[in-house]
Protein backbone atom coordinates (compact mmCIF):
# COMPACT_ATOMS: atom_id res chain seq x y z
CA UNK A 1 0.00 0.00 0.00
CA UNK A 2 1.49 2.80 -0.96
CA UNK A 3 0.90 6.86 0.36
CA UNK A 4 1.16 10.13 -0.72
CA UNK A 5 2.64 13.62 0.69
CA UNK A 6 -1.15 14.24 1.33
CA UNK A 7 -1.25 11.14 3.63
CA UNK A 8 2.46 12.56 5.28
CA UNK A 9 0.90 15.58 6.13
CA UNK A 10 -2.86 14.35 7.50
CA UNK A 11 -0.75 11.96 10.02
CA UNK A 12 1.43 14.95 10.92
CA UNK A 13 -1.30 17.09 12.00
CA UNK A 14 -3.36 14.64 13.73
CA UNK A 15 -0.44 13.28 15.69
CA UNK A 16 1.92 16.51 16.03
CA UNK A 17 4.98 13.84 15.16
CA UNK A 18 7.30 15.40 12.78
CA UNK A 19 7.51 15.08 8.67
CA UNK A 20 10.58 11.92 8.32
CA UNK A 21 9.05 10.20 11.38
CA UNK A 22 5.34 10.27 9.96
CA UNK A 23 6.87 8.85 6.50
CA UNK A 24 8.83 6.08 8.39
CA UNK A 25 5.50 5.24 10.17
CA UNK A 26 3.76 5.06 6.83
CA UNK A 27 6.54 3.14 5.38
CA UNK A 28 6.52 1.06 8.23
CA UNK A 29 3.01 0.56 8.03
CA UNK A 30 2.85 0.20 4.08
CA UNK A 31 0.46 3.60 4.29
CA UNK A 32 -2.00 2.41 6.36
CA UNK A 33 -3.03 5.85 7.89
CA UNK A 34 -4.55 4.42 11.50
CA UNK A 35 -1.33 1.74 11.81
CA UNK A 36 1.18 4.69 11.27
CA UNK A 37 -0.98 6.65 14.07
CA UNK A 38 -0.24 3.24 16.44
CA UNK A 39 3.08 2.57 14.98
CA UNK A 40 4.08 6.35 16.03
CA UNK A 41 2.25 6.24 19.63
CA UNK A 42 3.96 3.07 20.43
CA UNK A 43 7.60 5.12 19.73
CA UNK A 44 6.71 8.08 22.03
CA UNK A 45 6.41 10.24 18.72
CA UNK A 46 3.03 11.49 18.80
CA UNK A 47 3.09 12.57 22.69
CA UNK A 48 3.19 16.07 21.46
CA UNK A 49 -0.55 15.66 19.78
CA UNK A 50 -1.50 15.62 23.94
CA UNK A 51 -0.17 18.90 24.17
CA UNK A 52 -2.62 20.84 21.82
CA UNK A 53 -4.63 22.31 24.22
CA UNK A 54 -2.02 23.38 26.66
CA UNK A 55 -1.04 27.29 27.91
CA UNK A 56 2.24 27.92 25.85
CA UNK A 57 2.68 31.69 27.00
CA UNK A 58 6.84 30.78 27.77
CA UNK A 59 9.00 30.99 24.61
CA UNK A 60 11.54 33.58 23.21
CA UNK A 61 11.55 36.49 21.19
CA UNK A 62 14.18 36.90 18.48
CA UNK A 63 15.01 39.85 16.63
CA UNK A 64 17.30 40.70 13.57
CA UNK A 65 17.90 43.93 12.04
CA UNK A 66 20.50 44.36 9.06
CA UNK A 67 21.03 47.53 7.28
CA UNK A 68 17.90 48.88 6.24
CA UNK A 69 15.44 45.45 7.24
CA UNK A 70 14.62 44.73 10.72
CA UNK A 71 12.80 41.40 11.53
CA UNK A 72 10.88 39.66 15.05
CA UNK A 73 9.47 36.34 15.91
CA UNK A 74 8.03 35.36 18.66
CA UNK A 75 8.33 30.84 19.27
CA UNK A 76 6.13 30.04 21.73
CA UNK A 77 6.29 26.41 24.76
CA UNK A 78 4.90 26.05 27.48
CA UNK A 79 7.99 26.11 29.94
CA UNK A 80 11.31 28.23 30.85
CA UNK A 81 13.09 25.35 30.85
CA UNK A 82 12.44 24.47 27.43
CA UNK A 83 12.41 28.12 25.77
CA UNK A 84 15.93 28.45 27.34
CA UNK A 85 16.89 25.24 25.27
CA UNK A 86 20.28 26.26 22.93
CA UNK A 87 17.90 24.29 19.99
CA UNK A 88 14.67 26.32 20.60
CA UNK A 89 16.45 29.85 20.88
CA UNK A 90 18.30 28.69 17.35
CA UNK A 91 15.39 28.14 15.86
CA UNK A 92 13.44 31.19 17.10
CA UNK A 93 16.91 33.49 15.64
CA UNK A 94 16.26 31.06 12.77
CA UNK A 95 12.27 31.79 11.82
CA UNK A 96 13.56 35.79 12.78
CA UNK A 97 16.01 35.71 9.82
CA UNK A 98 13.66 33.78 7.29
CA UNK A 99 10.76 36.78 8.00
CA UNK A 100 14.01 39.26 7.64
CA UNK A 101 14.52 37.99 4.22
CA UNK A 102 11.48 36.81 2.75
CA UNK A 103 8.92 38.91 4.44
CA UNK A 104 6.29 37.38 7.38
CA UNK A 105 4.56 34.94 5.30
CA UNK A 106 8.14 33.82 5.51
CA UNK A 107 7.84 32.14 8.78
CA UNK A 108 5.96 29.10 7.18
CA UNK A 109 9.23 28.03 5.58
CA UNK A 110 10.36 26.86 9.28
CA UNK A 111 7.35 24.80 10.10
CA UNK A 112 9.21 21.14 9.38
CA UNK A 113 11.50 22.45 11.71
CA UNK A 114 8.78 23.36 14.18
CA UNK A 115 7.39 20.53 14.02
CA UNK A 116 10.71 18.69 14.54
CA UNK A 117 11.16 20.47 17.79
CA UNK A 118 7.76 19.57 19.57
CA UNK A 119 8.72 16.02 19.70
CA UNK A 120 12.33 16.59 20.27
CA UNK A 121 11.14 19.01 23.33
CA UNK A 122 7.73 17.41 23.85
CA UNK A 123 5.74 20.92 24.40
CA UNK A 124 3.28 22.56 22.25
CA UNK A 125 5.16 24.56 19.94
CA UNK A 126 4.71 27.45 17.45
CA UNK A 127 4.91 30.28 15.78
CA UNK A 128 3.63 33.61 16.92
CA UNK A 129 3.69 36.90 16.08
CA UNK A 130 5.86 37.91 13.37
CA UNK A 131 7.44 41.36 11.95
CA UNK A 132 9.24 42.52 9.09
CA UNK A 133 10.17 46.45 8.52
CA UNK A 134 11.76 47.06 5.63
CA UNK A 135 12.78 51.40 6.12
CA UNK A 136 12.24 53.96 3.04
CA UNK A 137 14.79 55.57 1.71
CA UNK A 138 17.08 57.90 4.12
CA UNK A 139 14.99 56.35 7.07
CA UNK A 140 16.65 54.74 10.23
CA UNK A 141 15.30 50.99 11.28
CA UNK A 142 16.78 50.63 15.27
CA UNK A 143 15.73 48.29 18.28
CA UNK A 144 15.80 47.10 21.63
CA UNK A 145 15.54 43.53 22.79
CA UNK A 146 14.95 42.97 26.69
CA UNK A 147 16.48 39.76 27.53
CA UNK A 148 15.53 37.90 31.11
CA UNK A 149 16.96 34.63 32.19
CA UNK A 150 19.77 34.59 28.99
CA UNK A 151 16.73 34.65 25.94
CA UNK A 152 14.97 37.77 24.47
CA UNK A 153 11.08 38.36 25.90
CA UNK A 154 10.46 41.23 24.98
CA UNK A 155 11.51 43.48 21.03
CA UNK A 156 10.82 46.38 19.70
CA UNK A 157 11.49 48.20 15.71
CA UNK A 158 11.41 51.22 15.06
CA UNK A 159 11.62 52.97 12.17
CA UNK A 160 12.13 56.73 12.09
CA UNK A 161 12.79 59.82 9.52
CA UNK A 162 14.86 62.50 9.81
CA UNK A 163 16.52 60.91 13.46
CA UNK A 164 20.23 59.77 14.80
CA UNK A 165 20.24 55.70 15.13
CA UNK A 166 21.24 57.10 18.72
CA UNK A 167 17.76 58.70 19.01
CA UNK A 168 15.82 55.90 17.04
CA UNK A 169 17.17 53.17 19.59
CA UNK A 170 16.69 55.47 22.98
CA UNK A 171 12.88 55.19 21.22
CA UNK A 172 13.27 51.70 20.94
CA UNK A 173 14.06 51.40 24.69
CA UNK A 174 11.20 53.95 25.83
CA UNK A 175 8.57 51.49 23.69
CA UNK A 176 9.57 48.35 25.17
CA UNK A 177 8.88 49.21 29.06
CA UNK A 178 6.24 52.21 27.99
CA UNK A 179 4.13 49.61 26.19
CA UNK A 180 1.91 52.23 23.58
CA UNK A 181 -0.42 51.38 21.89
CA UNK A 182 -0.89 53.87 18.96
CA UNK A 183 1.14 56.29 17.89
CA UNK A 184 -1.38 59.05 18.40
CA UNK A 185 -4.83 59.42 20.11
CA UNK A 186 -5.74 60.15 16.16
CA UNK A 187 -5.15 56.21 15.68
CA UNK A 188 -7.24 55.16 18.47
CA UNK A 189 -10.77 53.31 17.75
CA UNK A 190 -13.56 55.62 18.41
CA UNK A 191 -14.98 52.30 20.16
CA UNK A 192 -11.77 52.16 22.83
CA UNK A 193 -12.48 55.37 23.78
CA UNK A 194 -16.23 55.45 24.13
CA UNK A 195 -15.36 52.69 26.58
CA UNK A 196 -13.24 54.07 28.56
CA UNK A 197 -15.30 56.81 28.98
CA UNK A 198 -18.30 54.82 30.10
CA UNK A 199 -15.64 53.14 33.08
CA UNK A 200 -14.25 56.42 33.66
CA UNK A 201 -17.89 57.98 34.25
CA UNK A 202 -18.90 54.89 36.15
CA UNK A 203 -15.38 55.51 38.18
CA UNK A 204 -16.16 59.36 39.32
CA UNK A 205 -19.54 58.75 40.10
CA UNK A 206 -18.57 56.11 42.57
CA UNK A 207 -15.91 58.63 43.91
CA UNK A 208 -18.95 60.39 45.17
CA UNK A 209 -18.31 63.57 42.93
CA UNK A 210 -20.80 66.02 41.94
CA UNK A 211 -22.75 65.23 39.52
CA UNK A 212 -21.97 68.85 37.22
CA UNK A 213 -18.18 67.92 37.94
CA UNK A 214 -17.80 64.84 36.57
CA UNK A 215 -18.17 65.69 32.61
CA UNK A 216 -15.01 67.99 33.14
CA UNK A 217 -13.25 65.26 35.31
CA UNK A 218 -14.06 62.63 32.99
CA UNK A 219 -12.56 65.24 30.19
CA UNK A 220 -9.57 65.16 32.39
CA UNK A 221 -9.22 61.48 32.98
CA UNK A 222 -9.46 60.65 29.15
CA UNK A 223 -6.65 63.19 28.70
CA UNK A 224 -4.25 60.74 31.35
CA UNK A 225 -5.05 57.58 28.88
CA UNK A 226 -4.04 59.13 25.69
CA UNK A 227 -1.11 60.01 27.60
CA UNK A 228 -0.44 55.73 28.55
CA UNK A 229 -1.80 54.92 24.92
CA UNK A 230 -0.33 57.09 22.49
CA UNK A 231 3.33 57.06 21.72
CA UNK A 232 3.49 60.92 20.88
CA UNK A 233 2.07 62.17 24.04
CA UNK A 234 3.46 59.47 26.29
CA UNK A 235 6.41 61.17 29.26
CA UNK A 236 9.45 59.80 27.82
CA UNK A 237 11.13 56.67 30.28
CA UNK A 238 13.96 58.49 31.16
CA UNK A 239 13.19 62.01 31.88
CA UNK A 240 9.45 61.80 32.51
CA UNK A 241 9.10 66.25 32.03
CA UNK A 242 9.92 65.45 28.17
CA UNK A 243 7.11 63.96 26.28
CA UNK A 244 8.23 61.80 23.31
CA UNK A 245 6.69 64.32 20.74
CA UNK A 246 9.25 66.86 22.48
CA UNK A 247 11.85 64.17 22.49
CA UNK A 248 12.00 63.65 18.61
CA UNK A 249 11.73 67.24 17.60
CA UNK A 250 11.83 67.64 14.30
CA UNK A 251 12.30 64.05 13.19
CA UNK A 252 9.47 61.48 13.15
CA UNK A 253 8.41 58.60 13.39
CA UNK A 254 6.99 56.39 10.74
CA UNK A 255 6.21 53.34 12.38
CA UNK A 256 6.92 51.10 15.21
CA UNK A 257 6.14 47.28 16.38
CA UNK A 258 6.45 45.80 20.02
CA UNK A 259 6.37 42.14 20.37
CA UNK A 260 6.92 39.76 24.01
CA UNK A 261 5.38 37.12 26.09
CA UNK A 262 2.81 36.79 27.70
Amino acid sequence: MSYTAKDVQSLRQSTGAGMMDCKKALEENGGDIEAAKQWLREKGLAASAKRDDRDNSQGVVALVVEGDRGAIAKLKCETDFVASSDNFKAEAEAIARAVLEGGESAAASRAEQVDDLKVTLKEKIEVGEVVQFVAGAGNVIESYTHVQGGRGVNGVLVEMSGASAELAHDLAVHIAFARPRYMRREDVPGEVIDKERQTLETLTRNEGKPEQAIAKIVEGRIGGFYKDICLLEQPYAKDDKVSITQLIGGASIVRFAQVELG
